[in-house]
């Protein structure tokens, strides 16, 4: 028998997916709930793969056993009792899709209500929201429809037309691709002489005969001295027939074949040399007929209050406010307090610099989150349970305001609002906090508080501890060596931007979202001499890839253990001949499905341990393979740091990643399960393991805080100080003002986002930051900094 208020509580008993250890705990319903604790302490395993994972199974198993055969199978998590579960909606970081038609307008259905807009009130009008869609092209033909007449059924033929938007030059991309002549062709040559370039055109092979023997060329003839009659027929012909040794072939100019052979395949099927030459040869511009609004000319050609959709679409998104202003409504004024509603929430969420034809796939992280977050606003769903993953990231101090009051909107429409979080500003408006740890992986997995926020502050746990942490401003800051000067920096929305850069010194580049620090970097920084940029940007590589192999210190453990063993380093890579026959190595077997998510299993014949059986039998200081690739990067270090099992260069990669915060991570541990800022770390570490560390003498970091527990930043901060007390230059993006409070130099852009920004609004010392606060026009920056040290 439940008490009267479990029909209140998420109930979860006996939880132990991944490192969880037997947690039991209960959530309220309908408020907000923040779980903390220090990153792999337990959090994404109790509320994404048990609660929002349970969730999901259960919805999935409402549907008809025809449609779920259509559907991924999902387990049920790890856990003896789950109850009070509602529908979890997870708004996560994922990346918006890296389909190029996707844009923000798509993907926020603003879009559809703007096509909707116009198709009613736009001068002169197309009729149909089709006509102002650039993803609908205009077609015409014949169909073949059925009807019966009663006497049996009979074939009526009718001719059909769709009305669409899409620009016919591109297709709607609103980019055209255009081939570098010079890389297809050395003009110096003839064509006996090699002188097409394309990968696999060598002189006698049949691709160059089809030319040389064409009966349009002179085949010891140099490119650069044919006519335009031959240029015409060596790079555009199409469809042009042709006899060569008594056959008739259709002979096609370099670019048609390079269109159809390389342009048409899928850019990751190619081989490398392959996709090196498309790299340099196929330049993309704006389309020339739309000019990169994507729309037929029908469709720029229909206004609304003066202007075309393309024109919403390439604007401001802040500025659409004024636009929808200046309609008379008439019976649409439903669908305009819709939209404007829209854009005010992109606004209060910090994204009102984006522009609605802004590509999905060119947004971070962060920007994808909170526009999952603004469709998720204008739902009528109520009792419905959100889960956030860090929707801080990538948010300056004044930004995290609107984002807690959108949370606390979300909380207030009836729902129940799970978040994951590192930021104090976050976790103090919280109903309820679940702290994970005490540490990190086997050290972590249980619940060490559970309660409000007073009562964490009062717990004795890490994150207790750490809530009230300030960092200081410094005394002294170091003194610069010299200056990267950068002068009149234009790109995107920086205005003409003139400052200097100190050298020798912790700089930190700050401002609102939006407001060009990016902008400023990769313009003016990162291509610099001796400049290095690590970012959060997904490491290349398949799900084989994992700390060990990306750092290199798996070739000197291999070694080791054959040199132990007396067998072939080979046998102890699971991408070689050790690798369980079976799942190839992987542990895991895969199965892609075309229309739904891909399934994955353990493999039954290695039971997930991705090495054949005879492989596991061989140790190195008590240890299989597998067992070494499962350990801890801080377990790892004791077992390589001594006795037989010792490798001084294993160890030197070890120390490394252990500084920059990534000791609870396994050598073993798949790259495409990292996050963004622990990608960045092991970037990091692994240039601090290179040789070439010592030439680069400038390091640019983005975000360095991302995913950080409040006690890691101060890791973190003397990690910055030792690179630079060794002689670096360091430039760190960064919103968090521990980071902001520790620097020598601040740069401050703004004083807003888009074109509100992109100016320097202040450069110079934290403290000079914060002295001018109290001043008649303070910047965000500097407001946020003097209330965070207590100014």
């Amino acid at each position: 028998m439940h008490t009267a208020d479990s029909h209140d509580l998420i109930r979860v008993r006996g939880a132990r997916e991944n490192t969880l250890k037997n947690v039991s705990v209960d959530i309220p319903k309908r408020r907000l709930t923040v779980f903390t604790g220090v990153s792999k302490s337990g959090k994404s395993s109790l509320v994404f793969h048990t609660i929002a994972a349970e969730s999901q199974r259960m919805i999935n198993e409402t549907y008809s056993a025809f449609v779920q055969g259509f559907m991924p199978a999902m387990a049920r998590p790890e856990v003896d009792v789950l109850e009070g579960l509602t529908t979890a909606i997870l708004v996560d970081q994922e990346r918006i899709g890296a389909n190029p038609r996707s844009t923000v307008g798509t993907v926020s259905d603003i879009n559809a209500k703007l096509r909707t807009l116009f198709s009613r009130l736009s001068e002169p009008n197309l009729g149909s929201t089709n006509a102002y869609s650039f993803n609908v092209a205009t077609v015409s033909g014949k169909g073949a429809v059925t009807i019966d007449k009663g006497e049996g059924k009979q074939v009526e033929r009718r001719s059909f037309s769709v009305n669409g938007g899409m620009c016919p030059h591109c297709e709607g991309m609103g980019t055209a691709t255009d081939i570098a002549i010079a890389e297809v062709v050395d003009e110096s040559k003839s064509l006996d002489e090699g002188a097409i370039t394309i990968p696999g055109y060598k002189p006698g092979g049949w691709s160059v005969r089809m030319f040389s023997e064409s009966g349009f060329f002179d085949p010891e003839k140099p490119i650069a001295d044919y006519d335009e009659r031959e240029r015409h027929y060596l790079l555009h012909a199409e469809g042009e027939k042709v006899n060569i040794n008594g056959t008739n072939i259709t002979f096609d100019g370099l670019i048609p074949r390079i269109r159809r052979s390389f342009l048409s395949k899928d850019r990751d099927a190619m081989q490398k040399h392959i996709r090196e030459f498309v790299d340099r040869a196929v330049v993309f511009t704006v389309c020339p007929e739309c000019d990169g609004t994507r729309l037929n000319s029908a469709a720029r050609s229909s206004k609304l209050a003066g202007k075309s959709i393309a024109d919403v679409c390439s604007m401001q998104i802040s500025d659409i406010t004024a636009w929808i202003d200046d309609i008379d409504a008439g019976a649409a004024s439903a669908l305009l307090d819709s939209l404007r509603a829209d854009v005010r929430a992109f606004v209060d969420i910090g994204l009102g610099y984006l522009s609605l034809e802004r590509s999905a796939g060119s947004l971070s992280g962060g920007e994808a989150q909170r526009i999952k977050l603004v469709r998720h606003l204008g739902s009528s769903l109520t009792d419905v349970t959100y889960v956030f993953d860090e929707p801080t990231i990538g948010l300056h101090p004044h930004d995290i305001q609107a984002m807690n009051e959108l949370l606390l909107a979300l909380r207030d429409k009836g729902n129940t609002v799970l978040v994951v979080e590192h930021k104090p500003e976050t976790i103090l408006i919280a109903d309820h906090i679940v702290d994970l740890g005490p540490g990190a992986g086997r050290a972590g997995g249980e619940v060490t508080f559970a309660g409000t926020v007073d009562g964490l502050r009062k717990s004795e746990t890490f994150t207790g501890r750490h809530l009230g942490y300030t960092a200081e401003l410094k005394d002294a800051v170091r003194t610069p060596t010299g200056a990267l000067e950068i002068r009149g920096a234009a790109s995107h929305n920086l205005h003409d931007v003139d400052v200097d850069v100190p050298l020798g010194v912790l700089t930190v580049i700050t401002g609102v979202a939006g407001s060009g620090k990016s902008s400023l970097v990769e313009g003016s920084l990162r291509h610099r001499d001796g400049a290095v940029m690590i970012d959060q940007a997904p490491i290349r590589g398949s799900r084989r890839s994992n700390p060990a192999t990306y750092t290199g210190m798996l070739e000197p453990i291999r070694k080791a253990f054959a040199k132990a063993n007396g067998v072939k380093p080979a046998l102890f890579s699971a991408n070689s001949e050790g690798a369980c026959p079976v799942c190839n190595g992987a542990g895991i077997i895969y199965s892609d499905m075309a229309f739904m998510g891909g399934v994955s299993a353990p493999c039954d014949e290695c039971e997930g341990k991705g090495f054949q059986a005879e492989v596991l039998e061989y140790r190195l200081g008590g240890l299989n393979i597998r067992e070494v690739l499962d350990l801890s990067v801080t377990a790892a270090l004791d077992h390589f740091g001594a006795g037989e099992s010792r490798i001084p260069a294993v160890v030197k990669i070890l120390k490394n990643l252990a500084e920059v915060g990534l000791g609870y991570v396994s050598l073993g541990q798949p790259l495409t399960t990292l996050s963004g800022g622990e990608r960045q770390r092991l970037k990091l570490a692994v240039h601090l393991s290179a040789k070439a560390a010592d030439t680069a003498q400038v390091i640019i970091l983005d975000e360095p805080t991302t995913g950080l527990h409040l006690a890691d930043v101060e890791n973190l901060l003397r990690l910055l100080d030792g690179l630079v007390d060794g002689g670096r230059t360091v430039i760190v993006i960064e919103h968090h003002q521990a980071v902001m409070a520790h620097a020598d130099h601040i740069i401050d852009l703004g004083p807003g986002a888009g074109h509100d920004g992109g100016r320097i609004v202040f450069a110079g010392s934290p403290e000079q930051l914060v002295a001018g606060a109290s001043s008649g026009e303070p910047s965000l920056t500097a407001r946020h900094l003097a209330a965070y040290v207590g100014v």
